[in-house]
């Protein structure tokens, strides 16, 4: 490790109070978590430890560690190529959603393996099950249309005993659908979640990474690559994320007596009129919008139920079994 005097990074106040990594990275005790991430950890040009953002492969030691020492997952991999997520803003959109499911529950985020979460486009990656799990004990489905993405998230669900079969990964066999042939017969869920693919075509989706790599190497110019981008189901769909948002605003309402709680990142503030107009025309009974943000990246949280209050409390009473924490 370096020899010179660390300096401590700042606290990330953008990120939810109950985000484990508002206080940034402890890169001593990371290490000893995960011995393989000490290559990858060298002084920045302020003279705080950190890695190279551009480097995959740091990237991918770098969430290995984050999810071993504050989630306990003690296997962790993805395939070259596949989406390697920012571990603290995964955690956002999930502390976000225990509040939504919170404000209807006198404020008590409920715990346990009561509830039940419908994660869509799961990636080969599976964080959000990983997270949601340890934090809050909930179960969860991924769903996915790419089968090298199915197979890595199910070896990553089999591998850890330290999950107790809480996760279990579908495929989805038609690129067409979000929610049929994802939610079976029989099946509710209390809300589901999305990272939408935002870009509409291959050529926007290298644009936006090619523009993301030269941002972290300081405008220097970049190889045509999608690096660790992500693969194309995950970062493009015809139409881009409005198409695919339609889509399963559209989906949402065959389902409407099986879920609570829809949900879905919309990254694109433009994007949000047309989703609007789309919950609109389903008739959506209420509709919610978080905002969340992760250093200079803005983001948000569309939230969506076909169930009246009235409903929703007798959801609550017939469904959840578990334990509740005070948000």
């Amino acid at each position: 490790m370096p020899s010179a005097e660390k300096q401590k990074p700042a606290e990330k106040e953008s990120l939810h109070p109950r985000n484990l990594h508002r206080a940034g990275y402890d890169f001593d005790k990371l290490i000893k978590a995960s011995p393989t991430l000490r290559p990858f950890v060298k002084l920045n040009q302020y003279e705080i430890e950190s890695i190279d953002f551009a480097d995959a492969e740091a990237v991918k030691e770098l969430n290995r560690a984050l999810l071993k020492f504050f989630y306990g997952i003690n296997y962790w991999d993805i395939p070259a190529g596949y989406l390697c997520p920012p571990i603290p803003g995964r955690a956002d959109y999930i502390h976000y959603i225990a509040d939504l499911l919170a404000e209807g529950n006198s404020g008590a985020i409920p715990t346990g393996k009561s509830i039940k979460v419908l994660d869509v486009g799961v990636g080969a990656n599976c964080v959000y099950p990983l997270i949601g799990n340890s934090v809050y004990g909930w179960q969860f489905t991924g769903t996915d249309t790419d089968a090298e993405a199915i197979r890595w998230a199910n070896k990553i669900a089999s591998a850890s005993p330290e999950l107790n079969n809480a996760i279990k990964i579908r495929p989805q066999s038609n690129k067409a659908n979000i929610f049929k042939g994802a939610i079976t017969q029989g099946e509710i869920f209390d809300i589901t979640i999305c990272n939408p693919p935002f870009h509409a075509s291959l050529k926007d989706a290298q644009a936006g990474t090619l523009k993301k790599l030269q941002n972290l190497n300081n405008g220097k110019p970049q190889q045509p690559q999608l690096n660790f981008g992500g693969k194309n189901t995950e970062l493009w769909y015809p139409g881009g994320e409005v198409a695919f948002i339609r889509n399963m605003v559209d989906q949402s309402a065959l389902f409407a007596d099986k879920v609570m709680w829809f949900s879905t990142l919309v990254s694109k503030k433009d994007t949000l009129a047309s989703v609007y107009r789309a919950l609109s025309k389903v008739k959506a009974v209420e509709v919610k919008t978080i905002n969340m943000a992760q250093g200079q990246k803005v983001s948000r949280i569309v939230a969506w139920t076909f169930l009246s209050e009235a409903a929703q409390r007798t959801w609550r009473n017939t469904y959840w079994k578990e334990t509740a924490s005070k948000i």
